[in-house]
């Protein structure tokens, strides 16, 4: 039985990669029908929002992972009823259901550690969204029509991820010698999550029984400030690893002309207080921990050193 992964973008690609390397038979979906996977991976054009198209391509598929990424200017409107289809599949399949999210939807804490066992309190309307989701699927669960299992990440870096908080306006100009581009205060903690940790961690939600049911927080490398990680970045590049930090002015000026920059001002809090993610309960619970920052940074220096902007 296969594997179905909708989405190919950098935690898309990063789990086809990990499940590939296990020897898993996978059926990638995306919208092109063409990807960068490993051989013998199938990649299948379709529209996963059409419940037809997600019910024939997961027919008889094991587990099922959504990592699925709508453009972000157009997120809530076109993202539940992705995940909407998605569900329908894996329910018609007979099949488990592991989903990737971020943390929106716990809005901010004034500094406290996110556990998951926080309610869903975003007064976003990007956080709103995806707690209803989130919901929609633990309720599927909790009605025994389909398992699902939840995994969660912070902001990520590593290979392909270029369009993160510590994405390409971070790597590509430290790599040059300039400053790293970030937002909010960079001298707060902030908790940022390597894209194959993601991977592995997602591919153990699909495999493990006990992982039903429920959200995970996927394994954490040590919080730094967003300064002293960009620091580590500049340490691996052997440049100076400075930061400019964008004012809400800048950002204001720059939504004017870029629908992404103006969809990021409601999250611009997670930059404002102190943003730490703990994901003990998964690390105790599968004895599976993150990649040792040092190695994961040079890991990921290398990709974009090798994929110029």
């Amino acid at each position: 039985m296969s594997h179905v992964v909708f989405g190919t973008g950098a935690i898309g690609l990063a789990l086809i990669e990990h499940l590939a390397a296990a020897g898993e038979e996978i059926v990638a979906v995306n919208r092109s029908g063409t990807a960068p996977v490993p051989s013998g991976v199938r990649v299948v054009a379709g529209d996963a929002a059409n419940v037809a198209f997600a019910t024939d391509v997961t027919s008889g598929a094991a587990v099922v992972y959504q990592c699925l990424n709508p453009p972000y200017t157009r997120w809530p409107e076109l993202f539940p009823p992705m995940q909407a289809a998605v569900l329908s599949g894996a329910t018609a399949a007979n099949a488990k259901l592991v989903s990737f999210e971020n943390l929106y939807m716990y809005g901010p804490t004034d500094g406290e550690p996110l556990t998951e066992d926080l309610p869903y309190a975003a007064d976003t309307r990007k956080g709103s969204v995806r707690g209803q989701m989130a919901a929609d699927l633990l309720a599927a669960h909790r009605a025994g029509t389909v398992r699902v299992a939840i995994g969660r990440a912070s902001d990520y870096f590593g290979p392909r991820g270029r369009v993160s908080a510590m994405g390409e306006r971070v790597f590509y100009p430290v790599l040059a010698g300039k400053k790293a581009q970030v937002m909010g205060n960079p001298d707060l903690p902030h908790t940022y999550s390597y894209v194959p940790d993601i991977a592995a961690g997602l591919a153990t939600l699909g495999v493990r029984d006990e992982a039903d049911g429920r959200a995970w927080h996927l394994p954490n490398p040590p919080t730094l400030t967003t300064r002293q990680f960009v620091a580590k970045v500049g340490h691996a590049t052997g440049t100076s690893g400075a930061v400019s930090a964008m004012p809400k002015a800048m950002l204001n000026v720059v939504g004017l002309f870029n629908g992404n920059v103006r969809e990021l001002k409601e999250m611009l809090y997670e930059f404002e207080e102190p943003f730490i993610v703990d994901s003990g309960t998964f690390e105790s619970t599968f004895d599976q921990h993150a990649t040792d920052l040092d190695e994961a940074i040079s890991a990921t220096v290398a990709w974009f050193r090798e994929n110029p902007k």
